[in-house]
Formats: C-alpha cells, structure tokens, sequence
C-alpha cells in the first residue's frame, strides 16, 4: 500500500521558548556594538553558575567545543583510551577519537539508556586515562558508582551533561560532580543560544586552562584588555588554542533563557508527569524511569517501543513496527525520533574497530527502538492527549 504524504508538522518534536525577552536581549550588544565573547557572556557564565552551584562557567561555542577544551586540559593524548557509552550522541566519541586516543565503547543500561557501572571495569585496560559518562536526555547516570571506579583505577571523570541542565544526582547538578561538566544549548534543549556550550568544574587549573584556550591560548581576553590601560598591547599567547567563544550575542540569549528556566524546567516536568498517566496502562512502550534520589531535567522524553517484549529475538520485528508507527504520526502532523544513535553501529567506527551489534546488545536495542515524543513547555494538554491517543490508535492498528 502506498504511503501517504506526510502532512504538515503541527506537533513538532519540540520548540524553543522565545518571547520578547529574548528579541530585546539580541538587540542590546548590537546597540553597544561588543558583539564577540563580552560581557553578556561573562553574564550568562555567572547566572549559569548560580543555577548549577559550579564554581568555575566557560562559555563556549558549542558542547564538542566544551569536551575539547575539558579532555585537552586532562592531558588526553595519541594512543589513550576514554570509556564511552556505547549509546549517545557521535560528539561524545568523535572528540576523543579527534584527540588521536581511542574511545571505548560501554554497553549501557537499557532501563534508564545510560552507560551501566557495572561494565566500566570490563572495559579499562593498561592504556585507559578516562570515563565520560553521558546524562543522556536529561537523568543523569549512576555517578556515585562512575566516580568510585574513577577513584580506585586513577581515572578522570568528564561529565557529558549536554541533555544534563535541570538534572540531579543525589542532591548534585549534572556537571559538578566529575572534574568538569560539558553542557549544550543547541535548539533541542531546555535552553538555547542557537549554538554553545558551558563547561563546569570545580577546579581552578581547569578553568584558568579552559578560559585561555577557547580564546586562542591567549593570556586576557579581549574583554579585560580593552578595559584596563594599555589596551593597544596583545595578549600573550604561550598556550596552544582555539577559537571556541561564544558570542555575546548568544551569552544575552543565554542570560534571558536562564531567567525562564525555572519555568520552562517546571514545565517540562509538569509535562513529562503527564505524559507517565497517560501511558501508564499502555504496555507496548516503557516510559523513561526516575530512580530514587534523581531528578529528571526532561531533555526528552523518550521511551523504549516494546516494553518488556524488547530482546534481540524481537528486535528486528519490533523496530519495524516502531518505524511504521512513526511515520504514521508523521502523516497525521505529529513529530517523533529515535532517541540517539550507537555509535558502535556506524559505519566509522564499526568499520575502524570491527565492532559487532551483539558485543552491545542493549545499546542496539536502544538505537533501534527508542522512540521520543513531542515535549516542550508550549505543549497544550489537548495537544498531549492527541499525540497519546494517536501513538496508541497506530500501535493497535
């Protein structure tokens, strides 16, 4: 049977909060005529900080940038080794890979889709310097074991927080637990700023090194010498670098994003809660759990297609009824993903290492059947219950 053409989107997959707000803050470094990293970005690195209860904010040009400039200043080097989740997004391994050392991937814990403990140590070898686990879609991972494994085996601990903001692990913020933390301001998270990244830590080394080298390796950033007598001397520049900045256009986004963040966290949540009644009674998908003690940030709200039927015997059968699924919303406006991707199931990598689908069955269950529904603070309630009642009208039928 041929398949319809899609219709227009009504329900997208999710949606940026702007309002006035917003379309003034962009106009105000235009109007001072500073539109590079300033003081808007300085702004935004404090009020970011306040949030999470990091100590040290850089703002950089986007969350790869912010893992570039945090495993750089670990000293990850050619031939290394990073543990990685098996299940996340390509960034999280491509910035290792980049640095000349290897990313090893983890199979994950298909229950919650993010890296399990449990395998770590099965993964660590002679060569291994590091862990970057990944708060995928906003729960963060089981830190309390990560950075017990990272303590006794001498390992750093980078945070990818990039779905992390709003999330909490026994108390912490996502980001602040490791020795730094990368977060995201790309359009599909909780706040944006077109593009850009924060880098969090605790540690001054890391910041002071963090600072230098997303300008460059330079030794003041322009903000400072053009404020202070003899502005017309350049830095310094005795520290290899980049140019990571964010712009102060972005940083005034960013400072009027934060000041609805409590809103728009509150009501993704309020969402997310929903969205559990709602399909509580529906057992063709499990709906993402919370564990004791976790805070959910609702990057997204994603579910397993299959519930409990989901195994490597069912896989293949069940991941072609969730993709029908899919495009059955599609054609009625409604917008649907797969969560993220395996890495370990592309081509690159795959091929590069000779990796297998079965050495990672639940990160290829996840790859295959994850499956995220719309959420964003706009979402009406009659909205939600018409993309619930159309996932269950497709599934049964």
């Amino acid at each position: 049977m041929q398949r319809k053409v899609a219709a227009a989107v009504s329900i997208p997959i999710t949606k940026p909060v702007f309002g006035d707000e917003e379309r003034l803050a962009v106009q105000r470094p235009l109007e001072t005529g500073w539109v590079v990293q300033g003081p808007f970005v300085r702004e935004f690195e404090e009020m970011f900080g306040s949030f999470t209860g990091a100590q040290f904010c850089i703002a950089t040009s986007s969350c790869t940038t912010a893992l570039h400039v945090a495993v750089a200043a670990m000293g990850l080097r050619a031939g290394d080794e990073v543990i990685v989740p098996a299940f996340t997004w390509v960034s999280t391994a491509n910035i290792v890979e980049c640095m000349g050392a290897r990313p090893v991937f983890c199979d994950i814990d298909l229950r919650t889709f993010n890296i399990d403990p449990g395998r770590i140590e099965g993964c660590i070898t002679p060569r291994t310097v590091g862990i970057i686990p990944v708060h995928l879609f906003g729960l963060c991972a089981d830190m309390d074991a990560i950075l017990d494994i990272g303590r006794r085996r001498g390992l750093w601990v980078i945070e990818d927080a990039a779905c992390g903001l709003g999330g909490s692990y026994r108390g912490r913020h996502a980001g602040t637990m490791g020795v730094a933390g990368c977060f995201s301001f790309h359009p599909r998270k909780s706040i944006t700023t077109g593009e850009g990244g924060m880098i969090t830590t605790g540690h001054e080394d890391v910041a002071r090194f963090a600072v230098s080298v997303r300008d460059h390796g330079a030794s003041r950033s322009d903000l400072t010498r053009h404020g202070s007598r003899g502005a017309f001397l350049l830095a310094e520049y005795d520290t290899l670098g980049y140019n990571y900045r964010m712009t102060d256009i972005q940083g005034a986004l960013g400072c009027a994003q934060m000041k609805r963040l409590d809103e728009i966290l509150a009501a993704r949540r309020r969402i997310a809660a929903r969205y559990d009644t709602l399909l509580s009674e529906f057992d063709a998908i499990s709906t993402p759990p919370v564990p004791d003690g976790l805070v959910h940030g609702y990057q997204a709200y994603v579910c397993l297609f299959g519930g409990d039927a989901a195994s490597l015997a069912t896989v293949d059968r069940l991941h072609d009824r969730r993709n029908d699924v899919m495009a059955r919303l599609e054609e009625q406006g409604i917008a649907t993903r797969q969560g993220t991707h395996a890495p370990v199931l592309l081509g690159y990598y795959a091929s590069k290492y000779g990796l297998r689908a079965q050495d990672f069955p639940n990160a290829y269950l996840a790859d295959r059947l994850s499956l995220t529904l719309p959420l964003y603070p706009q979402l009406t309630p009659s909205e939600q219950s018409l993309v619930c009642e159309r996932l269950v009208e497709a599934v049964d039928g």
